[in-house]
Formats: structure tokens, C-alpha cells, sequence
């Protein structure tokens, strides 16, 4: 069977630039949805942390805003895509995207059609008041509110904005819940205690993202001995958001250069990074810069917090967490690729 080294930081806190302390740990969602899928596709998970102890969920990433419900995060993406015509030309920041209760439009839209409108007209409505909403940073319920002409109340939209959220607080519980119940979450396997041997058995290696990885992924000679077994190999070295810190434990090559000089990749941006409560606290270096300053080929999306995954030889990253599923089905791509040819 398949066996990935699913490669998950287990630190708690992280050093702030005022030398602070705060809270970190790994991202619930992006730690998640690409274990299930990859045991869904058959592989062997094999959860590992640098120390063997076990993994840490940053209570960030439990926010309720990190947990929207799938159908109101793909209403939402069509919402937004209406913006503008050109994808460059929108900036969804995370307050936008948190505060402005923009996640109910889903739901709005639904009472919409109940009170008579035709599917594409609620969608309108919802869009036309998103997208005011955006270009004013004002509430949605307000923006709403001040249009009688589509027949809702205050208290109505206010009420789907209120149950959107408190269902994104109880996913975030629920994927709390799924992740403490996985064995390998609990007893992972310590990296520092396997053999050189041992890890070139490894057919890939994913690292999900949080702060976390930043602490103890990076210039770490554990996780630098498994990117060279792997790399060594060509099998896939994978990360996503925070988890391409693990990239900089990789060691120089014969020529002096980073092992992964002039490889293209992604990694949470400088401009997301200033968005986050530590960013806005102050971090004492940002991941963007520092794959740049190793000799990254950076390749960011068109603008933040929109799904983005680069793919260059062996190497896959993830830009986000809207990058998650992308980036693990990237993973098993290139995982099942071989299985496929030789069928």
C-alpha cells in the first residue's frame, strides 16, 4: 500500500516579533480534509510529528469563520465572482470575508425563492448587496435592510447570518471531535526516531499548515533527512500554507544551492500573513519572504484567500486554506499516476 508520511507540526506556541509568546498549532481543516481523502483514495496515513508528541489544533483555526459549511463556501465563491470581470480586480480581505457576514448569501437567497423569487433572481439580489457590502465594508444585514424592495426583514437576514455561523461553530467542533478521534493524532510517530531506511519507505510526505510548522518544521535536520530520502526518490514532497516552512530544513545540494532552488511554489502570502491575528500582532518573520530569500520561484494566485496549488516536478504546494482539497487531490494525482499508466 501507498504510505505517506503525513508530516504534522506538534508545537503550541510560537514566538511573536515583540518576543511573546502565542498560542499555534496545526489548522483543524487543513489537517483534516486531506487525511480523510487520502485514506478515502486508499493510501496509508502514517501521522508523524518531529518529537512524537501529539499535534496541537491552533484554537485560531477553530474559529468559526476557518469551518464554513461546503454549500455556504461555494455559494459564497459564486457570489464573489461577481465582483468584477477580471479576477485581479478583487480583494476579498479575511474581514471582508469574516465580519461582513457575506457567508449567509447562501442562505439568504433560499428565503428569497421561498417568498417567490427564481433561483437566478436571488442570486442577483444576494450578489448585487455582496458586492456593495465589499466595495463599502459595511454588514450585509445592513446593506439588505436598507433595500425593502426584495420583501425581507432586518430580523430575517440577521437570523440567517446568526445560523450560518453557529453552524460553521459547530463544523469547527465537529472536525475538533473527528481529528482527536484518529489514533495517529493521538500516538503519532516520532520523525526523530525513524532511520534513514525508514523514511525512503515513504512514497510522499504532506504537511498541513497553522503557524505551527513555522516553530518546528523549519530548520529542523529530521525533517531535512526526510525531504532528501524523498526527494532522493522523486516521490511527492507536499505542503500546504504554513507547511512549506518544512522546506527549509532541506539541506544544500553538491552545487552549494538550496535543494530546492529555483523550484516554483507557494506558501501563505506576506499579504494574508498581515490579515491573521498573529500578523497583526507581529510576527517575527514571514514564510513568503523567507522561500523567496532560500531561492523560491514564488508563484502566488491572483489574489488572496482563493484556492491556488503549484505543482513543479516532485514538489506540491498549497497557497491557503481555500487551497486545501485542491492541493491533496494534487497529492493523489501524482500518487495514483504511475497505477493508472501501468493499467
Amino acid at each position: 500500500m501507498t504510505r505517506i508520511a503525513y508530516l504534522v507540526t506538534s508545537a503550541r506556541e510560537m514566538t511573536l516579533a515583540d518576543g511573546t509568546a502565542h498560542p499555534t498549532g496545526y489548522f483543524a481543516e487543513e489537517a483534516l480534509k486531506p487525511y480523510e481523502r487520502f485514506v478515502a483514495a486508499g493510501l496509508d496515513v502514517i501521522v508523524l510529528t518531529v518529537d512524537g508528541k501529539p499535534p496541537y489544533a491552533d484554537p485560531y483555526g477553530l474559529s468559526w469563520f476557518f469551518n464554513y459549511p461546503e454549500e455556504d463556501k461555494d455559494y459564497l465563491a459564486s457570489v464573489v465572482r461577481t465582483f468584477a470581470h477580471d479576477v485581479d480586480d478583487i480583494r476579498l480581505t479575511l474581514h471582508q470575508n469574516t465580519e461582513l457576514g457575506l457567508a449567509a448569501a447562501r442562505r439568504v437567497a433560499a428565503l428569497l425563492e421561498a417568498s417567490g423569487a427564481t433561483a437566478t433572481e436571488a442570486h442577483r439580489i444576494v450578489s448585487v448587496a455582496a458586492k456593495i457590502a465589499w466595495r463599502q465594508d459595511r454588514s450585509f444585514v445592513d446593506v439588505l435592510a436598507d433595500d425593502s424592495s426584495h420583501g425581507l426583514t432586518r430580523e430575517q437576514v440577521q437570523g440567517e447570518v446568526d445560523a450560518q455561523r453557529a453552524d460553521s461553530q459547530r463544523l469547527s467542533d465537529e472536525r475538533y471531535q473527528t481529528l482527536q478521534a484518529i489514533p495517529g493524532f493521538q500516538q503519532p510517530v516520532a520523525l526523530s526516531a525513524l532511520s534513514d531506511a525508514e523514511l525512503a519507505e515513504f512514497d510522499a510526505v504532506f504537511a498541513p499548515g497553522g503557524h505551527g510548522p513555522m516553530v518546528d518544521l523549519a530548520d529542523n535536520p529530521d525533517v531535512g533527512r526526510l525531504l532528501v530520502a524523498l526527494h532522493d526518490a522523486g516521490v511527492p514532497i507536499a505542503a500546504l500554507c504554513h507547511g512549506p516552512a518544512m522546506l527549509l530544513s532541506a539541506p544544500e545540494r553538491a552545487d552549494g544551492q538550496w535543494l530546492f532552488d529555483g523550484y516554483r511554489m507557494t506558501c501563505f502570502t506576506d499579504e494574508e500573513e498581515v490579515q491573521t491575528e498573529a500578523g497583526l500582532l507581529g510576527m517575527a518573520w514571514q514564510l513568503d519572504t523567507a522561500l523567496k530569500n532560500a531561492g523560491a520561484v514564488f508563484d502566488d494566485g491572483p489574489s488572496a484567500w482563493v484556492s491556488h496549488v503549484v505543482v513543479d516536478r516532485n514538489l506540491i504546494t498549497g497557497q491557503n486554506p481555500g487551497s486545501t482539497e485542491a492541493t491533496a487531490d494534487a497529492v493523489i494525482k501524482k500518487l495514483l499516476a504511475p497505477a493508472r499508466q501501468a493499467a
